[in-house]
């Protein structure tokens, strides 16, 4: 008989023993002092006994009940936890509880669970996010869909008018065209503003194109 349970236990891999615990996350609350007192339950599903040990990322906050022990075959154990540095300074901050378990004759830990724990300031305002996130996904469950039908873009209602690089373009062109030319010897405009007889043509071009893309707009 015992050589049929030896044969039925699992080969144990360091590291790969699935281990089961309730609940995943610790949320406690600092306007209740219900939530600051809460137990982790330690399953072990399998024929052999299992050791255990709590490991904590902010071990100061917290004070583990029974940090390390021993579960029988298919039987659980309660892990309380207390958070006793209830401030404000710690609200939204995310601890980790890591539970490591081994075979009672080994050292080594065969498996690992970690569990997420946080402190939020008040259980009635985080209770109104739950709802309004439920009401929205309610809201998105019961929409109805419909395929949207292609359509022609209207070029017209595309752009409110010209953009402001054109105008700008314009006004510097116009302002060219306005300079004297150069070897005019009777204007008041500095001579390094006279422009010749090209830059001006130039300038007229410019002036043209960008009054068809105003035009067009």
């Amino acid at each position: 008989m015992p050589m049929q349970q030896q044969k039925r236990q699992p080969e144990l891999v360091e590291g790969n023993l699935p281990v089961f615990v309730f609940p995943t996350e610790l949320i406690f609350y600092a306007d209740d002092q219900s939530t600051h007192k809460q137990v982790l339950t330690l399953y072990n599903p399998y024929e052999f006994a299992l050791k255990f040990k709590v490991l904590c990322t902010s071990p100061n906050k917290y004070v583990v009940v029974d940090a390390a022990g021993a579960v029988k075959p298919q039987c659980c154990v309660d892990i309380v936890i207390r958070h006793k540095d209830v401030r404000a300074s710690h609200f939204g901050v995310i601890d980790k509880f890591r539970l490591q378990v081994s075979e009672q004759s080994h050292r080594k830990a065969l498996g690992r669970k970690e569990v997420i724990a946080m402190l939020l300031p008040s259980a009635k305002e985080q209770q109104q996010k739950d709802e309004e996130e439920k009401r929205m996904k309610e809201h998105f469950a019961e929409s109805v869909f419909f395929e949207q039908a292609p359509s022609q873009p209207d070029t017209r209602n595309s752009s409110s008018g010209p953009s402001l690089l054109m105008v700008f373009l314009g006004m510097v062109c116009i302002a060219a065209l306005m300079m004297p030319t150069l070897g005019e010897m009777e204007s008041m405009v500095p001579l390094y503003l006279h422009l010749s007889v090209n830059q001006k043509l130039v300038a007229a071009y410019v002036l043209g194109l960008v009054t068809m893309v105003v035009l067009r707009t």
